[in-house]
């Protein structure tokens, strides 16, 4: 084993520009979601990139290589009867304000490349990609097949892990190269849950609002307009000349009051690694309020608690933490106020529950659930053959004895049997979500080089 794990690394050693410069290429490609073409379901850009790693796998000698209707595709080498998986993920969420980098430059800035996607996933799929490579290239014999998965809907609906699923094989084992090291044994439950809110009529009273892009970003620019009765005028621009927060802007167009505020976009799994513009501006119309409307906007406001109190929802377990909540998109429909929560929810938690819980809350505020969506959350036992062979083999290629986590985010390893997620980065790296995402250009080599030790490995466990 040590001899081939040695020839691998190797030859990823001798190919770190070429590993480079392909997933430079691939971080170009801007795979935002967008309509669905022919063969192409999430968008023309989410196909060029799943065209770009198929492509790639042909043109390497991989075999079969697989199209999935574009939904996302898979490519596989060696032989053997049961199969090792990793699932890597092309898509990306949208860009947002304040990028000092070309969000799709894939620019190499000293010892860094920025681009949207660059930790999260491009990067590390294609370090996984170049692992199997190099694998094929060095002509070691597996016992196991070993099979990449390119999705192309991870970020806004794991469609394309769903639409695998349903007709391709189940791995032995499997990795999801999309959270931290050595890996993550616990995925919380996740909740989209829509609140309607009728909007209020009176003196002072919201018509309108809308923030944010997908719930699982925290919103960094939201805006509402309220119309201000002549009755509480003179009240409103007096509290509004001691307004403290400079990052909420405020214009009058005749009775009606027009509001932008700014705040910092992060994963809505980690809301408090942000700073919600939507919490800043229900903040400022709370504090602004005559006192017959307090309450209202109170609601709004305590609704955005990154804990869940605001919604009846908080509460922690041992094995993974605490709730949290994350306003993620904010619309007005109907005469309504939209409300999109992005939930993640303790493990050992049952969604009925949870979703009781909010629905008494909100039915109390005189609010309406109006859309429930529920993932389960993913809870793997440490001493399973998986989590004790990935926790080693790290631990054996860096010296780092990190323990194992839990976490929020939510990975392609809870949408197949047998997989866990596993690191992607190290320190210095950027966040998931955020603006001039990065990754230590080192960092891409350094990953391949562990993915390659850790299939191998996995190969050997899934044939015994």
């Amino acid at each position: 084993m040590q001899e081939h794990v040695a020839s691998v690394q190797k030859w990823l050693d001798e190919h770190e520009a070429d590993l480079i410069a392909d997933t430079r290429r691939m971080l170009q490609i801007p795979s935002l979601e967008a309509d669905a073409e022919p063969n192409a379901p999430f968008g023309l850009e989410n196909r060029r990139a799943l065209d770009l790693a198929l492509g790639l796998a042909k043109e390497w000698g991989f075999g079969p290589v697989v199209d999935l209707e574009g939904f996302g595709g898979w490519a596989e080498i060696g032989q053997g009867e049961k199969m090792v998986i990793t699932l890597g993920h092309l898509d990306v969420v949208p860009v947002g304000p304040g990028w000092k980098h070309e969000p799709f430059g894939a620019e190499i800035d000293g010892d860094y490349l920025y681009c949207r996607g660059a930790c999260d996933d491009k990067g590390p799929t294609m370090a996984s990609f170049y692992a199997l490579r190099a694998i094929k290239e060095c002509g070691v014999p597996l016992p196991s097949r070993l099979r990449i998965f390119f999705g192309c809907n991870e970020e806004s609906g794991f469609r394309c892990v769903d639409r695998y699923a349903q007709t391709e094989e189940h791995p032995t084992l499997g990795v999801a190269p999309d959270s931290g090291w050595p890996l993550y044994f616990a995925e919380k439950g996740i909740v989209n849950a829509t609140v309607a809110v009728p909007l209020p009529t009176g003196e002072f009273a919201l018509i309108e609002a809308s923030g944010g892009d997908r719930p699982n970003i925290v919103i960094d620019t939201m805006r509402a307009k309220v119309r201000v009765g002549a009755s509480v005028r003179a009240e409103i621009e007096g509290k509004l000349a001691d307004a403290w927060d400079k990052n909420v802007e405020w214009a009058w167009a005749d009775d009606v009051l027009e509001l932008t505020a700014h705040g910092k976009a992060a994963h809505g799994a980690g809301p408090f690694l942000g700073d919600s513009a939507g919490t800043r501006l229900f903040r400022l119309l709370f504090e602004i309020a005559p006192s017959d409307d307090e309450d209202f906007y109170r609601a709004l406001l305590e609704s955005t608690h990154p804990g869940g109190v605001g919604l009846g929802v908080s509460g922690v377990d041992e094995p993974s933490g605490e709730l949290t909540n994350n306003l993620g998109v904010v619309s007005t429909v109907d005469g309504a106020l939209h409300l999109l929560f992005n939930l993640r929810c303790p493990v050992t938690w049952k969604h009925e529950e949870t979703r009781a819980r909010l629905e008494a809350a909100v039915e109390k505020l005189g609010w309406r659930l109006a859309v429930w969506k529920a993932s389960q959350p993913l809870y793997f036992p440490l001493d399973h053959v998986l989590t004790k062979t990935i926790i080693e083999v790290y631990r054996s290629e860096t010296g780092d004895m990190a323990e194992p986590g839990a976490m929020g985010g939510g990975t392609y390893a809870r949408a197949l049997p047998n997989c866990v997620s596993i690191g992607t980065g190290w320190k210095g790296d950027g966040k998931a979500h955020e603006t001039d995402e990065r990754i230590k250009v080192a960092h891409l080599l350094k990953m391949a080089r562990i993915y390659a030790h850790l299939f191998l490995r996995l190969c050997e466990e899934a044939a015994r």
